[in-house]
């Protein structure tokens, strides 16, 4: 027998084991029944990096550019995912969110979430004036708000163990503490080598997050655009007899800058959260703000889009690193528009994410999800927010893209 012929043999490998990760797997089960998938996973368990470290929002689909494949697959992955946690009995809780204005220089950028909105069919929307924002939201305060009554919580590691169990149980296998290294076309097949073993695939989807830009050069993509790391973190209030906020308030996002602003945010545990700053980081792990990887800071400093970025938004970065440091400065941002935080108190620990944003050569933050196609594999590139949201969507538009190679699905 040749070496070539002693390799564990699948169909289909998919690299990462957060919520887009197992629900591409699901969506291939539901598909192609015979095929054998395999998926390999760094850690220990599912969702452990960004999956299992974001505040659990079940966003409308207000904030992307209509046609963009965030604002399709948003609203669609919104309804998908509700239904999901009801057929698997997944506590979620439809509370709502408010986008406040709080000054008049505000109301044109209400005025194009608006339009964004109605345009991508998002449910319920509607604008409300400084009067009615209290009726919404007892606590909040502004000129004028969108409430977007679509809008959920969810706890998404409940998602992805649900999706886990299902998958298990129709026989897709998931291997844990596999960090794969590189991968390599070999005739029909792709070779995908992790530490002392290999696995031949005929077609491999990498689904890898704040590492799916090595991934996909090792398979021989451009590097363009590179994944650089933001850390956001979470402060959270104090309990209160009566609840601060009914649902999640929000206040008018900056237009060029794909992040949100800092929130307050009501978890389905009952807690209420404020955040996030958006700091980059030396680390695409940094959960901790002190963790350092030399290999990581060397890709971020030698990606020339860094540096393009730093001379367009370095009072931005300047702002977000004085906000991490000093948590009065990001209770202070919160309670503009709900003044009654500042009384509560936080409680002790920070929680912490660290968000896979792709940025380009050219300095752009890119703002919608990116796939690299390459002669059998398929790399999901920039998946951040609200990529939960949509993973249930954005996985058929993943395997409709993978299906275009169509030798590897012949049963």
């Amino acid at each position: 027998m040749s070496d070539r012929d002693s390799f564990e043999r699948v169909d289909v490998v998919i690299i990462g084991a957060g919520i887009l990760g197992l629900a591409v797997a699901r969506e291939l089960r539901r598909r192609h029944p015979r095929l054998s998938i395999l998926i390999l996973e760094r850690e220990r368990d599912v969702a452990q990096h960004q999956t299992g470290h974001n505040s659990g929002v079940i966003h409308s689909g207000i904030y992307y550019t209509p046609g963009s494949l965030k604002a399709r697959l948003c609203v669609e992955g919104s309804k998908l995912m509700y239904e999901f946690c009801d057929q698997h009995d997944i506590h979620y809780e439809r509370c709502g969110k408010l986008i406040v204005a709080l000054e008049p220089r505000e109301l044109s950028g209400l005025d194009e979430l608006e339009r964004r909105g109605l345009a991508n069919g998002v449910p319920g929307l509607r604008r409300l004036t400084a009067e009615e924002i209290v009726d919404v939201e007892p606590g909040a305060r502004g000129i004028a708000a969108l409430h977007c009554p679509h809008t959920g919580i969810v706890n998404y590691y409940d998602v992805a163990t649900a999706l886990a169990d299902e998958l298990l149980a129709e026989g897709v296998e998931i291997r844990f503490d596999t960090d794969v290294r590189s991968l390599v076309r070999d005739g029909e097949e792709t070779r995908v080598e992790s530490e002392g073993h290999a696995v031949r695939a005929r077609f491999v989807i990498g689904c890898a997050g704040l590492w799916s830009d090595r991934l996909a050069v090792a398979a021989g993509a451009s590097p363009d655009p590179q994944i650089v790391p933001f850390r956001g973190a979470y402060l959270t209030l104090k309990r209160s007899r009566d609840p601060i906020v009914r649902g999640l308030v929000y206040p008018v996002p900056e237009p060029e800058l794909p992040f949100l602003g800092v929130h307050v945010t009501k978890l389905v545990s009952g807690d209420v959260v404020l955040g996030p700053t958006a700091m980059m980081v030396l680390a695409r792990d940094a959960y901790r703000v002190s963790r350092v990887r030399w290999r990581d800071v060397a890709d971020t400093l030698r990606w020339p889009g860094t540096w393009k970025m730093g001379r367009r938004f370095w009072r931005t970065g300047i702002a977000e690193v004085r906000m991490a440091a000093a948590s009065r400065r990001l209770l202070a941002a919160a309670a503009r528009y709900v003044p009654a935080v500042e009384s509560l108190g936080i409680r002790e620990g920070v929680t912490s994410g660290v968000r896979a944003q792709a940025l380009g050569r050219d300095g752009s933050l890119v703002d919608d999800f990116v796939f690299s196609e390459m002669p059998g594999s398929l790399h999901v590139r920039n998946a951040p927010s609200p990529a939960a949201t949509s993973s249930l969507a954005l996985a058929k538009e993943i395997v409709d893209r993978a299906e275009a190679s169509r030798e590897w699905v012949a049963e």
